[in-house]
């Protein structure tokens, strides 16, 4: 539970909190697994122009079983096992604007539910939404990403960063990811990642033009074919210079700083094109399902760990030592 805005020793393990009750329209759910994202660590400092009503249970991401139901409720009974969307309608997140899933129970509206395959664990479907969710829409929903193309990714060892490794793999691309440490370049090598780049000792742009060459402005030569950029920054510009005529920039948050230097130089000489995707929408989670049901996808999870060793979890997001999800089992 966060009480006030600060580091994360703002947050408390509570034991007296009321098992919630299932009101209308809403189920209660006996949490099977949840996930950590960055964006908790957001929510724990506070975030310019979001008023969070405060004491919250943080976590964005749950599984688990329904134990109880609401009037009004149809088409879901008690034991169904469920993936909950964390967007609750006209509220905005769990874990931000209402309890989240970091909590043995936790209420979650009916229109949120998402069934979940025998197939897919707790483990596996708390892994999603944020991560996998946002990863899913950004290179398959919105088509962005085909066979062969040549795709460098930033931040590569977080949860989106892993997560568009395993889905841009899936579509056959050649993938170059980029992380903080060797050691956390040779996981992601091993996860399988073609190229791995250490941003913190190599510029990752100038080693693009080296094994690609430079891109050219009259012929489709040099360069990627896509770069995977949701840090921003200072990372914004050479993300342009290493795109190959008629790349294509993804964007789907700003974790270095949103306000970058930019140079349209390089928008118009190269014909660029940068395309943003917000989040995540139900046919990506129920997509995401699919492919794990069908042993196409499994998500990579760092570590599981009890709801009475969730802070000091947190804390290695914060710190970023963590590869892929960090999984909270209460």
């Amino acid at each position: 539970m966060l009480r006030a805005h600060g580091d994360l020793d703002q947050l408390q393990i509570v034991t007296d909190k009321p098992v919630p009750q299932a009101t209308a329209g809403h189920v209660v759910i006996r949490v099977g697994a949840s996930s950590f994202n960055y964006h908790d660590v957001f929510t724990v400092r506070g975030m310019p122009g979001i008023k969070v009503p405060l004491p919250v249970v943080i976590g964005l991401d749950l599984a688990g079983t329904i134990s109880a139901i609401g009037d009004d409720v149809s088409g879901w009974k008690v034991g169904d096992r469920v993936l909950v969307n964390p967007l609750k309608p006209g509220v905005g997140l769990m874990g931000e604007m209402t309890d989240g899933g970091m909590a043995e129970y936790v209420a979650a509206d009916a229109r949120q539910l998402i069934r979940l395959p025998d197939a897919v664990t707790f483990e596996q479907a708390a892994s999603l939404p944020v991560a996998y969710g946002t990863a899913h829409r950004m290179l398959i929903t919105h088509r962005t990403v085909k066979a062969g193309d040549k795709v460098l990714i930033l931040g590569a060892s977080g949860g989106v960063g892993t997560a568009c490794i395993i889905l841009a793999k899936l579509l056959g691309a050649e993938v170059i990811a980029c992380a903080g440490s060797d050691e956390k370049c040779a996981r992601l090598k091993a996860l399988g990642a073609d190229h791995v780049v250490n941003y913190q000792t190599t510029d990752f742009s100038k080693w693009a033009i080296a094994q690609y060459g430079k891109p050219e402005r009259r012929t489709y030569e040099g360069g990627v074919d896509v770069v995977i950029n949701f840090t921003g920054g200072d990372t914004w510009v050479p993300s342009l210079r290493c795109l190959k005529r008629g790349g294509t920039l993804l964007v789907c948050g700003a974790t270095a700083g949103y306000d970058p230097k930019e140079d349209l130089r390089y928008v118009w000489s190269f014909e660029l094109n940068i395309r943003g995707s917000n989040s995540f929408y139900e046919e990506d989670l129920t997509a995401l399902l699919d492919l794990i049901a069908a042993g196409k996808v499994d998500p990579l999870i760092d570590r599981a760990v009890p709801l009475d060793q969730a802070i000091e979890a947190l804390a290695q997001i914060r710190d970023r030592t963590v590869l892929g999800k960090v999984v909270v089992t209460p």
